[in-house]
């Protein structure tokens, strides 16, 4: 039995004093106030970014305008500082699944690249990745990039009340696999809102009607990782970056949800329509 626990009385502070228990959180308008807004920031954030991806800006140019832009908003990087990671966001470029860090690497032409920022604004973390193009993309990564859009929103398609994350990770699992892509495993989407990182775990396979059964005011991610080889991947000696063992490129695409009465609100979705490449 899944255990739920009414959430917006009791946490009014950051997350070093919220308690992650296991339970999953059910938030009231508060919340959903606190992550639209979060939310909001982390899909600006992203927009902006869109004219800076071109060949020759290095990664580390691209989170230091993250870093301004959620410090000029009022917000802070949650990436910075957590579990020792310095940086205001992750930056995965080609092979790279996830937890890529920025630096001195320079944009190619034909790159696709994943940018995950999460500001905290007001106590609330607004997490959310999105794909770019890098000058002349090959056919195959735009394919890649494009399916991976398409199973995310389709998982989202089953985030509702009464049905289960269980119908988000099939949808997901199945549309990837229709195309021969593989599904990574070893990372998930999570609980989100005052804390980073909650309950639930939401992975990205699995079987209809599995799993905790979706309520209003669950807030949660989802994000779908895609290779065009197979699934496994490995973490670098720096402890962060995660790479496909085969060396096929990924792709990944997130978003930040709360389950609504009668489906879900997307709070990470872009104000300019910039969900998904290409970003004319």
């Amino acid at each position: 039995m899944t255990d739920y626990v009414t959430a917006d009385a009791a946490y009014h502070h950051a997350e070093a004093g919220n308690a992650r228990n296991g339970a999953i959180k059910l938030h009231g308008p508060e919340g959903f106030e606190g992550m639209r807004a979060a939310g909001r920031l982390a899909a600006e954030i992203l927009d902006a970014l869109v004219p800076h991806i071109v060949p020759g800006v290095t990664t580390g140019e691209l989170d230091a305008i993250v870093y301004r832009m959620m410090r000029d908003a009022g917000a802070v990087p949650a990436t910075l500082g957590y579990r020792g990671y310095t940086h205001s966001s992750c930056i995965s470029i080609n092979h790279v699944v996830c937890h890529g860090i920025p630096g001195d690497r320079a944009l190619k032409d034909g790159d696709i690249l994943n940018i995950d920022v999460t500001p905290l604004l007001d106590g609330w973390h607004g997490d959310t990745s999105r794909m770019y193009l890098c000058g002349d993309v090959p056919i195959k990564a735009k394919k890649l990039v494009q399916v991976t859009y398409e199973a995310l929103m389709l998982g989202l398609e089953q985030a509702r009340p009464g049905n289960h994350l269980g119908d988000i990770s099939h949808a997901i699992q199945t549309h990837a696999e229709s195309h021969r892509y593989g599904v990574v495993r070893d990372f998930c989407g999570h609980g989100v809102g005052r804390n980073f990182h909650d309950a639930p775990e939401v992975v990205h396979v699995g079987k209809p009607g599995t799993g905790p059964e979706l309520r209003p005011g669950m807030f949660f991610t989802v994000e779908p990782m895609i290779n065009i080889g197979k699934p496994a991947c490995k973490v670098l000696d720096d402890g962060w970056t995660a790479v496909t063992r085969d060396r096929s490129l990924s792709a990944q695409f997130e978003h930040s949800i709360g389950i609504t009465e009668d489906g879900c609100e997307i709070f990470t979705k872009s104000p300019k329509g910039l969900d998904t490449p290409p970003y004319a």
